[in-house]
């Protein structure tokens, strides 16, 4: 069974094509007309194996919030859209990753329901000309629109740079977790039977 989506958003601030197969190789398409967010979604896609292809024109002249969150909202539904009614996954994921100075866990669950817990505060107010507290936005934005518990934790570190990066990739490894077909699972993990209401 395919477990792939795409779909096309276009809105007076943003217009965006994205597609998505969890059961890819980590290949990577990324331009969004924002640099720093290029390198984070194509960290997200090489550490979660999952093909991601984005294409975004946005206000940029404005500032960076509307191409990354709606590129948030669009990553959500795909997410959503793929793993279908979820039988046979995992469900839940969770890693802790180091990089560099900085160490971060995070932890999905693809629940059908909507949380976020965010302890994870950066450095500094920018990385380059990108608005750090946009990391947050563009993964709440994922989870609204995938309806899971997301949940991350910095425990320590010092370069913005690093926290987001660590940020990104552990997540990666908490979806590709979770998404993963688990052979003893012959049904929806969970007990009420289904994951979508």
């Amino acid at each position: 069974m395919s477990r792939t989506a795409a779909l096309s958003r276009n809105t007076a601030e943003t217009r965006i094509e994205l597609s998505l197969n969890l059961d890819g190789s980590g290949l990577a398409e990324i331009s969004t007309g924002v640099g720093f967010f290029d390198h984070m979604l194509t960290l997200l896609a090489k550490h979660s194996l999952m093909d991601l292809r984005v294409r975004a024109e946005g206000d940029l002249h404005v500032d960076h919030h509307h191409t990354v969150e709606d590129t948030g909202i669009c990553l959500g539904r795909c997410l959503a859209q793929a793993v279908g009614d979820k039988r046979g996954i995992h469900r839940y994921g969770h890693f802790t990753l180091p990089m560099e100075e900085t160490l971060v866990t995070t932890a999905v669950d693809l629940s059908g329901r909507m949380a976020v817990v965010w302890k994870a505060a950066f450095a500094t107010e920018k990385i380059g000309e990108f608005d750090t507290q946009l990391v947050q936005e563009f993964w709440t934005a994922v989870a609204s629109n995938a309806l899971m518990n997301l949940h991350v934790i910095l425990h320590h570190g010092s370069n913005s740079h690093h926290i987001s990066e660590a940020i990104f990739k552990s997540l990666a490894r908490s979806l590709r977790m979770a998404v993963s077909i688990d052979p003893r699972q012959t049904g929806i993990p969970s007990s009420k039977g289904t994951l979508s209401e």
